[in-house]
């Protein structure tokens, strides 16, 4: 049976781990949600009685799964019987793969679409809509029970976006492809149309659990209460997340209520709290809780919680002038903090204000390294087989990623597995043979293009006369080389070598650029926040315009462990007789003794 020590976990996280039932665990940030969820997985692992039984967890990112299941690991508890994983893969693996037979429109075979296939499929459905100024980023989507819902809030956009997406389906269907929110929609379906399918899960699974619940859809919800309800108790849920920090209510995201989840589950479920804040000094704490919507408890209680932390707001500074004083800051945290470069997070509401400012950083401090996901020369499609082939392609043999490339291996193996050519070989011998080949570029793209060549040779396979493998192919390349094409055009330089691509799976090292949108989960001991304006922070178009930005505030704050910078320029223009943005009502109604600095 595992255990733990009292200096382990706290009482708190205790007490839901050893909960006997369903839990529904609300937890402030850095409180250690991850340990909490790793320590219940490993936990109830142990408890399974029957072979025939698996514990099913449930991530936002397949980044979470890996390293949940990687600290599972390192406790020493076997994972064959865990299953983790994003609820896209969970729906292709336990719901789609084994029952798409019983849904007409999946009955004769089905593709994912490439995310780079997608975004030029609907650029071309755009294009006849170019004086409405529609564009591809118009077009995101999500299922809910009654049909799809519209990503985009202007609903002057919506009749358009219909006949969009009317054709897109249509074309779609006739190549037999589907996207992700296609996932979803048919695995509902699924559950709906064959009852004994959730009863048969229900047997099989003993707990799911569920991390980050509030940024979970109303169909994913659906999909998970039904086999709850079909086990009548025999399943357990354990599910996590802060209410706060629900932030992707444009795609459907919401954070359910326990009143409803016990109504569409059908058990009985208690309710949780981790209050207690590891990560972040007392004053940075104090201060993100001004923007705290859920009144959730939050109590500094870390090594840093007495840290004499700099908090600063600046909505004097000049566009001209934002690079030199951000730049000046992370000197200052560096050089004379002594805090790591990679402990320093700079964050913008978008990509487009973040391309901007890492051009005129990188010039502005060349001794400096910068890291971010929107540097990255390649799309993080995780359903492409050729990203996962990548991600052994460009890291290193070692005794720390072996665990983590095992993994791998076996994800690539089971993709050639479905395309039709099981290689007949083990996960360990894949490795072997990817650890021997030696490819003499500097290019990232040709070194792929080589490895993967190379590798295909020696399994004797003709990947490209396999379409769903060739379809892919060219797609991760023609993707990447637009990418990089992207990235060279804002001024970063040198994103197409293969230092560049081998950064995307390392650890990071040097200062990190990225939305608040893509920093959640992270946490560093300084953040810089920049373009916190009004048509920004919310976005312009937002219905529910001063909640969102009191949780998107309250996810800039509580990333930052001992440092916290705000800034709302003051001259950025809005274009035409609109005048110049103005700081965000929320940030400047805040009243809080910032620190000059």
């Amino acid at each position: 049976m595992f255990s733990w020590t009292e200096r382990e976990l706290n009482a708190e996280q205790a007490a839901a781990i050893c909960s006997p039932g369903s839990v529904f665990l609300v937890a402030c940030p850095g409180s250690g949600k991850t340990r909490a969820l790793t320590y219940k997985i490993a936990y109830e692992l142990s408890r399974l009685e029957s072979e025939r039984q698996f514990v099913v967890a449930i991530t936002y990112t397949h980044r979470a799964a890996d390293e949940i299941q990687e600290r599972i690991e390192s406790l020493g508890v076997d994972t064959s019987r865990l299953w983790i994983g994003t609820i896209h893969s969970f729906c292709i693996e336990w719901i789609l793969k084994p029952y798409s037979i019983y849904e007409p429109n999946l009955a004769h075979g089905y593709r994912i679409i490439d995310l780079h296939e997608r975004e030029k499929l609907f650029e071309r459905l755009c294009e006849p809509y170019a004086a409405q100024r529609i564009t591809f980023y118009d077009c995101e989507y999500y299922f809910a029970h009654d049909g799809y819902h519209l990503g985009c809030p202007n609903q002057g956009k919506h009749p358009a976006l219909h006949n969009i997406l009317a054709e897109y389906f249509q074309i779609l269907s006739a190549n037999k492809q589907i996207d992700f929110e296609l996932i979803l929609w048919y695995a509902c379906k699924l559950i709906e149309r064959l009852p004994g399918l959730s009863v048969l899960l229900s047997q099989m699974f003993s707990m799911m659990l569920v991390d980050e619940y509030q940024d979970t859809k109303e169909i994913q919800y659906s999909i998970i209460t039904a086999i709850l309800r079909a086990g009548v108790g025999a399943t357990r849920l354990f599910m996590v997340g802060d209410p706060n920090q629900a932030i992707y209510g444009s795609l459907g995201g919401y954070p359910i209520s326990i009143e409803d989840l016990r109504k569409l589950s059908g058990i009985p479920i208690a309710g949780r709290e981790l209050s207690r804040n590891y990560r972040s000094s007392a004053r940075i704490v104090e201060y993100f809780g001004n923007f705290n919507v859920h009144n959730t408890t939050i109590a500094a209680v870390g090594v840093d919680k007495d840290y004499q932390s700099l908090v600063s707001y600046d909505n004097q500074v000049t566009r001209d002038a934002l690079v030199d004083e951000i730049a000046r800051q992370i000197r200052h945290n560096v050089e004379e903090l002594g805090i790591p470069a990679h402990e320093v997070c700079v964050l913008a509401p978008q990509w487009a204000h973040l391309a901007a400012m890492t051009r005129r950083l990188v010039v502005s401090m060349p001794t400096y390294q910068f890291d971010g996901p929107g540097m990255v020369p390649f799309a993080r499609d995780t359903e492409n087989f050729w990203y996962k082939l990548s991600r052994i392609a460009l890291t290193e043999p070692s005794p720390t990623m072996y665990v983590r490339r095992l993994r791998w291996a076996g994800d690539v193996l089971a993709d050639l597995s479905d395309a039709g050519v099981p290689p007949g070989i083990s996960r360990k011998e894949f490795l072997r043979q990817c650890n021997t080949i030696v490819v003499n570029e500097e290019d990232g793209l040709a070194y792929l293009n080589r490895f993967f060549d190379e590798l295909f040779a020696r399994l004797g396979i003709q990947f490209r006369d396999l379409p769903q493998l060739s379809e892919h192919h060219v797609a991760f390349f023609e993707s990447s080389r637009r990418r990089i094409a992207r990235l060279e055009a804002d001024g970063v330089d040198a994103i197409g070598d293969l230092s560049f691509f081998r950064k995307v799976f390392q650890n990071r090292s040097g200062v990190t650029l990225s939305t608040i949108h893509g920093v959640k989960g992270a946490e560093f001991d300084v953040v810089i926040a920049f373009a916190l304006l009004e048509g920004m922070v919310p976005h312009f178009n937002d219905a529910d315009g001063e909640v969102s930005a009191r949780k998107m505030l309250y996810v800039v704050g509580s990333r930052a462990r001992k440092n916290l910078y705000l800034f709302s320029e003051a001259d950025r223009n809005r274009g035409g007789r609109f005048g110049t943005y103005q700081p965000t009502q929320s940030l400047a109604a805040c009243i809080f003794p910032y620190d000059e600095v």
